[in-house]
């Protein structure tokens, strides 16, 4: 697949992520609506099962859009892009609910196509030359990746960020997101229970690490990376 039909895809850009301007006479262009997904339901199985996924997609990240659509509807945030939504809201007691649900809905948007069918494989060049000058090798790299989603503790999300000239891998909490910090994700794991305990129960490492070695979406992190 060459990059242009990866992004004709309908693949999202990394943060600041690139979505439609919201039109408001158009309810179909809003960008926090559920977005369809980029493969079918059974596209990821054996390594996640389609009842996974349609629950995971259908009511947890269905949830997620549909409240923060309600809890910011008539007020001044209803025009702003997701990611604004999410800047302008972090660290505001006041505004917890409104960032967490518009954080776990651009997270689900980002995980979803973090993941492809017969993913896994070596990452395009110009993320390879990243990933070696960072890490010091691919291997390295997945490993330390494996390693913050199995170790954060409880619900939450491990990264593959930009930072500066440097990749890092980052774990964040509960709907926590890189863009807070100002980082750049390029691809991200779900770590939260109903993105796995049906196919794997408890096993999260096992989760991982074969999400690692055959889903991956590594064509998508270096179009994120083109992008900064």
């Amino acid at each position: 697949m060459t990059r242009r039909q990866f992004l004709a895809a309908g693949t999202m850009t990394a943060a600041a992520l690139v979505l439609p301007a919201l039109d408001r006479g158009s309810q179909a262009s809003d960008i926090r609506l559920l977005p369809p997904l980029p493969y079918p339901e059974n596209a990821l199985e054996p390594v996640i099962s389609s009842k996974t996924i349609g629950i995971h997609y259908g009511k947890h990240h269905k949830g997620y859009a549909d409240n923060l659509n309600k809890l910011i509807s008539g007020t001044e945030l209803d025009t702003l892009t997701l990611e604004k939504i999410i800047t302008a809201t972090a660290g505001k007691p006041e505004k917890t609910a409104i960032y967490n649900n518009a954080a776990q809905t651009w997270n689900h948007r980002f995980y979803w196509n973090s993941l492809r069918p017969n993913g896994g494989q070596a990452p395009p060049d110009i993320l390879s030359k990243k990933i070696k000058d960072s890490f010091g090798s691919f291997v390295e790299c997945k490993k330390q990746l494996s390693d913050a989603a199995v170790t954060q503790f409880a619900s939450g999300w491990g990264w593959l960020v930009s930072d500066g000239d440097h990749l890092r891998i980052v774990k964040t909490g509960n709907a926590d997101n890189p863009l807070t910090q100002g980082l750049h994700p390029l691809l991200t794991i779900d770590v939260w229970e109903h993105a796995y305990y049906l196919d794997y129960q408890n096993r999260r490492a096992e989760y991982v690490n074969t999400l690692i070695d055959k889903l991956i979406n590594w064509e998508f992190a270096a179009a994120n990376l083109e992008r900064i």
